[in-house]
């Protein structure tokens, strides 16, 4: 769609977000992992990331409408990489004690929007030192 946010241009600015969010969701589980000494094992990581990578996956596409280093970009992001990650969690025969729901939304909220938070700062010296 001419003017739309999933033209070529717009894509391939987006990809390094999508590299960010991915890489803060992956810090979340390899995290967790750790400090229940379950290890960094590959199949492990994947079946506890999948579902957070699948529901931060559908966060990136309600956010195409937004900048994609905006930190509402992120509260999208991290919202649905919990509302929709828990739930699939659950199904995969995974925990989800409150406990679990809220140190995950902390810190995929935190990671999320915090990135673009910083990235956005740092925007702001670059262009006021021009």
């Amino acid at each position: 769609m001419p003017g739309g946010p999933c033209q070529d241009g717009e894509v391939r600015r987006r990809i390094p977000a999508l590299i960010a969010d991915l890489v803060a969701v992956l810090v979340f589980v390899l995290l967790g992992r750790r400090s229940h000494d379950e290890g960094s094992a590959l199949a492990g990581t994947v079946a506890t990331a999948w579902p957070f990578v699948a529901g931060a996956a559908v966060g990136e596409l309600a956010a195409l409408r937004l900048p994609a280093r905006s930190p509402a970009a992120g509260a999208v992001v991290a919202g649905c990489a919990v509302v929709v990650g828990m739930p699939l969690r659950r199904f995969a025969g995974g925990g989800t004690p409150l406990s679990f729901v809220l140190v995950a939304t902390t810190f995929l909220v935190l990671f999320l929007v915090g990135w673009r938070a910083v990235a956005a700062v740092l925007e702001r010296r670059r262009v006021a030192v021009r």
